[in-house]
């Protein structure tokens, strides 16, 4: 039997589309970006993944990733469980020297007390910003691993959870001195990996014409409101999926474990993220159902950086584009994977 969306999550989903336009139009009012690499950023984040930026300076990375927190309203969710105050946007600016206790937090001492008390790290934070990341040595990098795959981090065998939604955005320098590769399982938790890249040279003078100002922010504000970022969430699981689109996914997977091209192909994490991507940013653009070309259209940004090829100075772009290609797509469904 074929899955399919319930009619009042079907409206609710075609609702989300303008929803989202208008985030989308709020963030280009201040940011110059490609529309559909904002939307892969929001399908992420809406997916409970992370992004990855890997691009050079001065790109509007930060801005980027203020914007994206900024145009949220968090005023419903100022406090945890514990009533403590969560910060909306945090930056971790990677040096050589960090170590995990300055993003996770620390333990001191209260007073003259022997009582503990826990000083929280700039990870806690809605939408955190972790620039620079592979200035970071592996040690610290490793602090990391538990908050993206858990939404939790231990310290001195005490678990504390992290806010809700929780987002990472890290920025990967391409060329410099003094960088710690990340490690494939690192790599592996990010959702998509994109490249903001250069703007137009009409994009260019209107940045300056804009940013060279003091008030270029000041109309700047939410849009909307914490609540309905938590329910965008919870309505990817009801964007339907065909089992025929799956097995299209598994198949293209599979094919990067088979090339000889390849050191160390996707892992079974990666189909698990694909189909969360595709279907939360068929979601955004208000379907309740995934496409084959809507795979095909994010399997490049959510697949290269997962695999380790035999020459490292080879690209893994063009060997996925030929297994996409390759792989065939059942002659009896449309693109949607339904029966024509």
């Amino acid at each position: 039997m074929e899955e399919t969306a319930l009619p009042q999550a079907r409206s609710e989903i075609e609702g989300v589309r303008s929803r989202v336009g208008r985030l989308i139009g709020n963030i280009k009012s201040v940011i110059y970006i490609d529309t559909r690499k904002l939307e892969y950023m929001i399908a992420a984040q809406i997916a409970g993944g992370h992004v990855m930026l890997a691009d050079a300076h001065g790109v509007g990375k930060t801005s980027l990733a203020k914007a994206l927190a900024g145009s949220i309203d968090w005023s419903a969710r100022e406090a945890d469980a514990g009533g403590r105050r969560v910060k909306p946007f945090s930056r971790i600016q990677c040096t050589v020297d960090l170590l995990p206790q300055d993003i996770l937090g620390f333990s001191r001492f209260v007073g003259d007390s022997t009582r503990l008390s826990f000083v929280r790290g700039p990870i806690f934070a809605h939408y955190v910003l972790c620039d620079e990341i592979n200035l970071l040595t592996p040690k610290t990098q490793g602090s990391f691993f538990q908050a993206m795959e858990e939404q939790t981090v231990t310290i001195e065998n005490r678990t504390h959870d992290l806010p809700d939604p929780f987002f990472i955005i890290a920025t990967m320098n391409l060329k410099g001195v003094h960088l710690f590769p990340l490690p494939a399982p690192q790599l592996d938790r990010f959702m998509i990996q994109l490249s903001v890249g250069y703007p137009s040279p009409e994009d260019e003078a209107a940045i300056i014409q804009q940013h060279g100002r003091e008030d270029a922010w000041d109309t700047f504000g939410p849009v909307v409101a914490s609540g309905e970022l938590i329910s965008w969430q919870r309505l990817v699981d009801r964007v339907s999926i065909h089992p025929e689109i799956v097995e299209y996914i598994v198949s293209c997977v599979r094919q990067t474990r088979q090339s000889s091209e390849v050191l160390m192909g996707a892992s079974p994490r990666t189909g698990v993220k694909v189909s969360r991507l595709a279907r939360a940013l068929a979601l955004i653009r208000g379907q309740d159902y995934v496409t084959i070309d809507l795979v095909k259209e994010i399997f490049l940004p959510a697949v290269a950086h997962r695999l380790v090829m035999q020459d490292a100075a080879q690209v893994p772009e063009p060997l996925l584009q030929e297994i996409m290609r390759s792989v065939p797509v059942e002659s009896g469904r449309g693109r949607d994977g339904r029966r024509s």
